[in-house]
């Protein structure tokens, strides 16, 4: 049994993403690690940061991003389907740049991977997720946050990424069955300097909307990006994955935070989070669904 490891990338350090963090929170289980790395700006450092990993189970496949299809995310799935053909394991595990896994659950992966191996029913798995804001501290256990994503496929059964790379599904169209397991996914797209958050967005609307209207969009943007107050965010008492100690140890701009508890500010545009629609949906959900999603996105048949 094999387990492949991918993911794609573009412009990591500049953007300061953890990706050699995020190869490394799973490294240990995989057997090959496989990286779509499209071309990156002369400011950036990628591929020596990747190779400073130092391991033989990294291979990356060279690519240049195809501009006609920088429109709702689909360059992202793209890259994703692009590394995903280069796998060669039975099962591939894919992790995005901005995601780090908890060692806690390797092995639980490792064990789940084996036991079903033969189990042709079960074409994924299922993984718990944890959104951080503005610092490691505060998580966003909010509706329209998705709090679980498939991030292990069956290999070679016509499964591929869509969308913007968030999840999976068949050729057919038909959604993935999976098992879920007990496992934590750490996501820090969200945990920047203010200044680079500002950037990364507005790099990140290219691949939405084009670069003529991103440019256009962000010309009324304040120059520094703004989490709004984290008072009323949860604060996050668990462990974060152990690759990111010395990472985490980088942060300087929590001077630069909010730690009100006031959402109110007639400046600034009221987050996802921060909307009456959405704190009214997960207050239902926590008092009368267990802190289960309702009318939530779901992207996968459960079983198990």
């Amino acid at each position: 049994m094999k387990i492949s490891g991918f993911t794609f990338i573009r412009n990591a350090t500049k953007y300061y993403y953890p990706i050699k963090q995020a190869i490394q929170s799973i490294l240990p289980i995989v057997d090959e690690f496989v990286v779509a790395m499209g071309e990156s700006d002369l400011d950036d450092f990628t591929e020596a940061e990747i190779l400073s990993i130092g391991s033989d189970k990294i291979r990356i496949i060279h690519r240049k991003w195809d501009e006609d299809l920088f429109r709702d995310g689909h360059i992202f799935s793209h890259e994703t389907n692009a590394a995903l053909l280069e796998c060669k394991g039975d099962w591939c595990f894919y992790i995005q740049a901005d995601e780090v896994f908890h060692e806690d659950g390797l092995q639980i992966v490792k064990a789940a991977c084996q036991n079903y191996l033969d189990d042709k029913r079960v074409e994924g798995f299922l993984f718990q997720y944890r959104h951080f804001w503005g610092d490691y501290h505060h998580v966003l256990d909010f509706h329209g946050w998705y709090n679980k994503e498939v991030r292990i496929i069956r290999n070679k059964i016509g499964l591929e990424s869509f969308g913007d790379a968030q999840s999976f599904r068949k050729t057919t169209g038909e959604k993935p069955v999976v098992v879920e397991l007990p496992v934590k996914m750490f996501h820090y797209g969200w945990v920047r300097p203010p200044e680079l958050m500002r950037s990364t967005k507005k790099e990140k609307e290219t691949q939405y909307i084009g670069r003529e209207q991103a440019l256009q969009r962000f010309e009324t943007e304040p120059e520094i990006y703004s989490y709004g107050p984290l008072g009323r965010i949860p604060v996050f008492k668990g462990s974060h994955p152990a690759v990111m100690k010395d990472w985490m140890a980088k942060i300087h701009w929590k001077s630069n935070l909010d730690y009100s508890r006031t959402f109110y500010d007639p400046k600034r545009d009221l987050k996802k989070h921060e909307r009456t629609r959405y704190r009214l949906l997960t207050r239902v959900e926590k008092m009368f669904f267990g802190g289960k999603r309702i009318f939530g996105y779901k992207s996968w048949e459960l079983i198990g």
